[in-house]
């Protein structure tokens, strides 16, 4: 008999929201988080906006010098973790739980890239020996659920998943699949992104892939609508506690959600470019569906990729299409990052979250912005206002450079 794998906790900081409840709270009400970029002056670049969480405060989960020692992608992940646990009531002190048999899997698409430039102009102006003794550590993309594992006890398997914008839905997908071959009882799992640095938005503004609608920036993110022009960036974090039915029996929680299906594939065509049809992502929703035993008709809704990219969305439309059917009309469907931005690595995780919470909430948030559809994106994505309403089933998809796609799947505990 399969494994069930339930959800006993989220937690999220992202650019509407410093956690998960006022994150939450401002997707519902059609908030957007994107602003003039206050990381860094952006005088000369094409992009000056940004999805920052500038009232994100890490030493409200670690001390000052401990702090100091993470990139702010691995702060993220903390905080988001932090909360995560708490809403689970989980504690890996207090000798209940196997330590042992706790992962931690959290993904990041570029991981410390602010440490990395900022260490690399001391470098150019100050030499060799000025360079931060911690760069290394506070560079590396696994420093996410490294620090995460050290900082609270998770002595279980502690990966990685670097898939770019896919890699926070991969970790939770894999760390699923750890739990269902018996190599784990719960996972820490996720995705973090801190990205908000010159070098990374001069470099996705090379690849003509930013929006430069500046001087509307609450109105940049736009996806499904005629008048897109690229994705606007974000950072953020999103953490899902994952635990097997025996462990959730065992600790008496109450679930949020059943983690159904996972499913993933690649491209195999393009570094930035989706398939042809979007039939690599069309393979990740049938994998999910296949492996939670579930038809298109059983999803309620549809958290989509929707990036705000010409190409994007309309290519993710006709993967759903590919997939739903007729049933692609009926089912509810948005694109948060209307409001948060794209999270690069960090997307899967918070969208993860995003679709437990309307699963438990009973509430699909909106996709804002979309006031002239494009012909080609023509289904429902419950344009500005969010709605009410059981949602029974709940799929999210991620897509990343390099060809992968992700389809995680969540279901109502009844």
């Amino acid at each position: 008999m399969t494994t069930k794998v339930y959800v006993t906790g989220v937690g999220m900081v992202s650019p509407v929201g410093v956690d998960t409840k006022s994150t939450w709270k401002s997707l519902l009400q059609g908030k957007s988080g994107i602003a003039p970029i206050v990381s860094f002056d952006t005088e000369g670049f094409a992009t000056t906006i940004a999805g920052e969480s500038p009232e994100f405060e890490p030493t409200a989960y670690v001390d000052r010098k401990q702090a100091r020692r993470l990139d702010r992608f691995a702060q993220l992940a903390v905080g988001a973790t932090a909360q995560a646990m708490e809403q689970a009531g989980l504690d890996l002190q207090d000798g209940i739980v196997d330590a042992t048999r706790v992962g931690s899997v959290i993904g990041s698409g570029i991981g410390g890239i602010l440490t990395l430039s900022e260490q690399w102009g001391v470098l150019h102006e100050k030499g060799p020996d000025r360079v931060n003794p911690f760069l290394v550590p506070m560079m590396l993309a696994d420093m996410a659920p490294g620090q995460v594992s050290i900082l609270y006890g998770a002595k279980g398997p502690n990966y990685c998943t670097v898939t770019a914008c896919a890699s926070g839905a991969d970790s939770i997908g894999i760390a699923a699949a750890m739990i269902r071959r018996g190599e784990i009882d719960i996972a820490i799992a996720g995705g973090t992104e801190a990205p908000i640095c010159p070098i990374a938005v001069a470099g996705f503004n090379a690849c003509m892939a930013l929006s430069k609608r500046n001087d509307d920036p609450e109105g940049a993110s736009r996806p499904f609508d005629a008048g897109r022009d690229g994705f606007v960036m974000g950072e953020g974090a999103g953490v899902l506690i994952i635990e097997s039915e025996e462990s959730v029996v065992r600790r008496g929680v109450t679930p949020l959600a059943e983690l159904a299906g996972y499913g993933a594939s690649s491209d195999a065509f393009h570094v930035t470019q989706p398939s042809p049809g979007g039939e690599g992502g069309a393979r990740a929703m049938v994998n999910a569906l296949a492996e939670a035993g579930m038809e298109p008709s059983d999803i309620s809704y549809v958290n989509a990729h929707g990036t705000s990219t010409p190409m994007n969305d309309r290519l993710e439309t006709e993967a759903l299409k590919a997939v739903f059917g007729d049933e692609a009309y009926k089912v509810k469907i948005s694109s948060t990052k209307s409001m948060t931005g794209h999270l690069l690595g960090a997307a899967g995780g918070v969208e993860a979250a995003i679709s437990v919470l309307t699963v438990s909430e009973s509430a699909i948030p909106p996709t804002i912005n979309l006031e002239n559809p494009d012909p080609d994106c023509d289904l429902d994505y419950t344009a500005h206002h969010s709605q009410k309403g059981i949602v029974n089933a709940a799929m999210s998809n991620n897509l990343g450079f390099g060809g992968h796609n992700a389809s995680l799947i969540f279901k109502r505990v009844v």
